[in-house]
Parts: C-alpha cells; structure tokens; sequence
C-alpha cells in the first residue's frame, strides 16, 4: 500500500532530509586518496548526531554503517571497512540517511578520487543527469513508468547498462515503502503519480552490462563484468506544484 503524506508530513520530513544531504556533503568533501571507508562512515555518523538525528541505516536490516560505501565496480550497499582505502582515480558511491521523530531521509552521491579517467567521469555525468530526469518526471498525473524511462533513456543513449534487480522506492516513516521506482521502463505506464507522495530516486548505472552479483557477505552488490557503476539519489515529494526534493540544504527543500 502506496503512504500519502499530507503536507504538513511532508514538512516534517524536511528536516531529516536536510541532515541527509548535509552529511552527504560534508563526507563527500572528505573523499581524498588515502582515506577508509571506516573514516568516512564515523564521520558520518557523527555529524548525523551532532545534528540531532539518528543514523538510519545503521541496524537496519542488520547493516553495521551509517553509510553503504560501494567503490568502483561496486553498485550499492558496501560495508564500511578500515581496510579498504581509497585511491586516486577511484570513484565511491556514498549512500546515507538520517531519521528525525521518525521520518527518514535516503541519498546518494558517487564521488571522484583525485583524476578519474574520462570514462568514469563521463559515467558519474551521465548518472547524475538521469538522477534530474527522473526526479522531474516526478510530476502528479505522471506515471512510475515515465520515471524509469527518463532514467533508461539517457543511460542507454549513452552506451551504459540501468540496474535491473535494485531500484528506488518509497519513503516515510519506513525506509522502504511502497511503491518500488524502478530506473527503468515505458512512457504513459504503471500507476498514477499523485500529490502527498514521497520517492527515493536513485539511478544506478553501469559502463558495461546491467547485469550484477551478489557478493558472499549478503550486502555488497557488484556488477557482473566488473566494470565500474555509478549511483545517485535524492529524496523527492510530489506536490501539486510539482517535484520538491527534501534532501537538500538549500532552505529545506528545492523544486525541480
């Protein structure tokens, strides 16, 4: 069942979603060659609490950071770990959240180490680009599957591969709500987008096959060929004046 949220939820969602993106920045400024994913996962949890929010992804599900830290070939939900240190011309998706009074904020941002090489840094343009696109096809009388199209169109134009088996979703009181928001799909299809719904948008994209593997620790998902992937994401309401991303710092929230 799809949670609508009235506009004074949505307004309490705003603060969760600003300690959301100030933490992605802040971490996301510490990305240097030399650095672990340990570090930036305590620096993380850190400022979500100085900021009076409560990590919400650490326990979750049984995850043990407050960031999921996927580098290079890497998808999504890489634990944090002292032994893997960052080096120039690596890119690291950084995936984090805050909770305040119960309402969850979700992003994500892929990163540069140092000089990446032209692909990469083609691959982390053209992800961001379909993270804006689906964000903006989060209009009312819009359906799921504009959202998915607007991000499968501008990843295959650009020779890239759009994650199948991992997709964006629903948000409120729950990480995961209903309904799933897939990067991937036709025009005009699935169900109707209305005011008072909340999404996490989040494009995952790969240079080579959409294809990924899942690795023995259960968490980390990598891509099939090993190649590198890129990962974006923001925390979007759909209002009747359109898409209002909440996780930003700039005064709170942030039209499309």
């Amino acid at each position: 069942m799809i949670i609508k949220k009235s506009p004074a939820e949505i307004e309490a969602m705003k603060e969760a979603g600003r300690i959301s993106a100030k933490v992605l920045r802040e971490v996301g400024a510490a990305v240097c060659p030399g650095v672990s994913t340990l570090e930036l996962d305590r620096l993380a949890e850190r400022i979500i609490r100085a900021e009076g929010g409560i990590p919400a992804f650490k326990g979750y599900g049984g995850f043990p950071g407050s960031i999921c830290a996927s580098v290079n070939e890497q998808i999504v939900h890489g634990i944090p770990s002292a032994s893997v240190i960052l080096r120039d011309g690596d890119i690291i998706s950084i995936d984090t959240g805050a909770t305040v009074d119960g309402w969850v904020g979700d992003n994500a941002w892929t990163y540069a180490v140092g000089k990446v090489s032209p692909e990469k840094q083609r691959l982390l343009e053209v992800t961001e680009k379909c993270m804006w696109a689906g964000l903006d096809a989060a209009r009312p009388g819009n359906r799921l599957g504009d959202i998915g199209h607007a991000v499968q169109s501008i990843a295959e134009a650009a020779g890239f591969g759009v994650v199948r088996e991992y997709v964006g979703h629903g948000i409120g009181r729950d990480m995961h709500e209903a309904p799933n928001v897939p990067n991937f799909g036709h025009r005009h299809t699935g169900i109707r987008l209305e005011p008072g719904m909340v999404l996490a948008i989040e494009p995952m994209v790969n240079v080579g096959t959409h294809k990924t593997r899942q690795m023995p620790d259960g968490w980390l998902v990598c891509t099939r060929d090993g190649k590198p992937s890129a990962h974006f994401e923001k925390t979007v309401a759909i209002t009747e004046d359109g898409p209002v991303i909440l996780t930003t710092e700039e005064g709170h929230t942030r039209p499309v």
